[in-house]
């Protein structure tokens, strides 16, 4: 019997019937032909979060990020005028690196391209060199290739599609079901970054069910609860799906647990552990919370992780912070993998002790997560195996595959 109530269907997978139900099978985490159709189906016509306009908070100020994927660097930059625009990191005069640090970069710094005396800073015109040896007058003040870049709520986007559609439009229901949760007052920020030798998908999946946990990271509770939910298991309180994108809200009871002999000793002393600090912030956005979040209206509520396709996922957790997740395709089987936290700046030193073992809380967890993800990709390339079941609580990775097939039947069909 469920522990939580399913969809008058019977299950999650069936209230989604295009789904479907038949064991998957993953050839595109493992075929390099495949791969190449994603970078230019997905990666090439896809909005792609490149970070938060915190990261840029002056006139001048910019980040480069390379998306491998599209074969580019991107520059993002808060212009003289105080407009947010990206560019090609690429001079139009030499084909050198506008910039070399792939920031972000110091706060205090501005926009100075690199060594070629054309490169226009800032997307303005600049001092040419002997602008009378050009042939064509025009041709030394054009500007760097601007790149489109739109915002919500903070987050930076980029599409290199000029005829997809707008941003608001592509992130649909879920974004805004989120509008108004207090992103702008996170700005405590701790992030990791790994490569890691598997396909970009094949991450995304293991974030994108919790089934797995009770077992998976069993040692990282005290023995008798981790016996408990080893028996328990797992269940989601709600899933849903909106075009391209999915989401999973979830329980959770250990911030703070109902009883403290459930957590380890560290997480009792700082009241601090997985789930975040057990104190909320005492900031507006947080109670009522954005409609979007805990769909259910469960008391036992503890988190909701949105996956925005194509690469970016991001769990709001009930205690009140958030992080995201970006996997950044390198080859079929390779990708770098990204997660940041974000909280309220810290009062005192004890808030940030909690926010800090929160932080290495969830390293030891993605690294339990990814040390799994090698091993999987040299074992579905032996091809041993080419189908697998899923069940009820597995249906975002169903939805991720299925959603990344149709953007490459797409492409292909020209459309």
């Amino acid at each position: 019997m469920p522990n939580f109530a399913k969809p008058a269907e019977g299950s999650w997978t069936q209230h989604f019937p295009d789904l479907g139900t038949d064991p998957m099978s993953y050839e595109d985490s493992i075929s390099p032909e495949h791969y190449e159709l994603e970078r230019a189906a997905i990666f090439e016509r896809t909005w792609l979060n490149v970070g938060r306009v915190e990261q840029i908070p002056r006139k001048g100020n910019y980040f480069t990020k390379e998306i491998a994927a599209a074969g580019t660097t991107v520059v993002i930059v808060r212009g003289v005028d105080d407009e947010i625009r990206a560019f090609h990191n690429i001079c139009r005069h030499c084909g050198l690196e506008l910039v070399r640090d792939h920031g972000p970069v110091d706060p205090d710094s501005a926009f100075r391209p690199h060594e070629c005396p054309q490169a226009p800073a800032d997307g303005e015109d600049s001092f040419v060199q002997r602008e009378s040896e050009f042939l064509d007058p025009d041709l030394p003040r054009l500007g760097p290739t601007s790149i489109r870049c739109e915002i919500w709520e903070g987050f930076l986007f980029v599409n290199f599609d000029e005829n997809a559609t707008e941003l608001i439009e592509y992130l649909g229901g879920f974004a805004a079901g989120l509008q108004g949760y207090p992103f702008d007052r996170m700005t405590q920020v701790f992030t990791y970054r790994t490569e890691v030798a598997s396909n970009w998908k094949l991450f995304m999946d293991a974030f994108l069910e919790f089934y797995h946990a009770p077992v998976l990271h069993g040692k990282q509770y005290v023995g008798d609860e981790s016996r408990k939910l080893m028996n328990y298991g797992f269940e989601a309180l709600h899933y849903d799906i909106d075009g391209p994108h999915g989401m999973v809200s979830s329980w959770g009871g250990m911030a703070p647990p109902k009883d403290l002999s459930m957590v380890k000793p560290i997480e009792r002393i700082l009241r601090s552990g997985n789930f975040g600090a057990w104190d909320r912030p005492d900031i507006p956005g947080l109670d009522p919370l954005p409609p979007g979040l805990n769909p259910s209206r469960h008391k036992a509520w503890g988190l909701d992780s949105y996956v925005f396709f194509p690469n970016f996922m991001m769990v709001v957790w009930a205690p009140g912070w958030y992080l995201t997740y970006h996997y950044w395709p390198t080859a079929y089987n390779h990708h770098i993998f990204e997660g940041t936290l974000y909280f309220v700046p810290p009062e005192n030193a004890t808030a940030r002790l909690r926010q800090e073992l929160a932080a290495v809380t969830f390293k030891e967890f993605a690294l339990q997560d990814c040390n799994t993800l090698e091993a999987t990709q040299r074992m579905l390339e032996s091809r041993v195996v080419t189908h697998f079941p899923l069940n009820d609580q597995e249906i975002l990775l169903r939805h991720l595959h299925k959603t990344a097939g149709e953007y490459v039947d797409a492409y292909r069909a020209g459309r």
